[in-house]
């Protein structure tokens, strides 16, 4: 049976200070934070979810915000460019945003394409391509108009440390197709309508290291929790090592890393969430599962407040 994903469900990445993390995406990107909750793994760590409006798949960028963490590096085994997709038309709006805040963008080509390129304050290399695809955001925030907002993810762009076998995981396990070679990449494209462009690069790349302006992880998207166990199936059966079935509240996961060492998970799109606030409601409070829920106190007492605010420009 041939199975392909429709694409990015949501990019994890480690962050250093939370409110700059949330004064970047929120504040200069204009997504909406839809959820507060906590790392898990480590519920001393915040774990954010920025997207659109209703946090659809396909626009959810997270994060680990650690202060103390140490400094990652770029490189092989990670996601090196995250890429969004924004109306046509809007570029120029994004350019002068960009420059109004001080942050350093410049353009770049790739397989026919013009990117803007940029860095977060934690260095998380960040790309914006006009795209005609995808549902036009229905979220505003400070000063972003939605006809100008960020829809979602574009793609992203990979750093391999061994291509081909990622290029292989790529197609005949995720099912992308591959569709072009040129500029030093390799281009597939999944059947949804963000998220849904990857970019490998075609030569090796050196290991990166974990870390603060690091990407963790890519995760894929699958339909419901049925099919995600075909695609643990379909993972083990071409030779990688997937996880048991991880709950993590507004979706499921399977993780498994394919052999260029990127840590690919398995997500899915269900329940979302609002599964657990209202869709008016969406990350305005601290939301833990219901085993963590005893020790709220604790897990608040040790979390750094932070707010979601709009930025002034600085004046020259």
């Amino acid at each position: 049976m041939t199975m392909q994903t429709q694409g990015i469900h949501h990019i994890t990445a480690f962050v250093g200070d939370v409110q700059r993390n949330a004064d970047f995406y929120a504040g200069i990107l204009g997504l909406r934070l839809v959820k507060k909750t906590i790392n898990f793994d480590a519920p001393e760590v915040y774990h954010l979810y920025f997207g659109n409006e209703q946090g659809a798949p396909g626009t959810i960028i997270t994060f680990f915000p650690w202060a103390e963490g140490r400094k990652g590096r770029i490189g092989g085994g990670q996601v090196g460019v995250t890429t969004y997709a924004v109306p046509a038309g809007s570029m120029e709006f994004w350019k002068s945003r960009l420059a109004a805040y001080q942050i350093s963008a410049s353009e770049v080509q790739r397989i026919g394409e013009t990117y803007l390129s940029f860095a977060d304050y934690d260095g998380l290399r960040i790309e914006l391509v006009e795209r005609e695809a995808g549902a036009p955001s229905t979220w505003s925030f400070g000063g972003v108009p939605a006809e100008q907002a960020i829809k979602g993810f574009g793609g992203a762009v990979l750093y391999s440390t061994e291509p081909v076998r990622t290029a292989d995981a790529l197609s005949r396990t995720l099912g992308l197709e591959r569709t072009a070679e040129k500029d030093g990449y390799i281009r597939f494209q999944s059947t949804g309508d963000l998220g849904n462009i990857i970019d490998l690069k075609a030569a090796p790349v050196p290991h990166g290291a974990g870390g603060t302006g690091t990407v963790h992880h890519i995760a894929w998207r699958a339909k419901d929790d049925a099919e995600q166990l075909e695609w643990g199936r379909r993972v083990q059966s071409h030779g990688y090592q997937p996880t048991p079935v991880q709950d993590r509240q507004y979706f499921n996961a399977v993780y498994f890393r394919e052999e260029g060492g990127i840590l690919f998970e398995i997500a899915t799109d269900p329940p979302g969430f609002a599964r657990d606030e209202a869709p008016a409601e969406l990350g305005q409070r601290l939301m833990l599962p219901a085993w963590f829920e005893p020790h709220r106190a604790v897990i608040e007492e040790h979390l750094t407040p932070f707010e979601i605010r709009e930025i002034g420009v600085k004046q020259a």
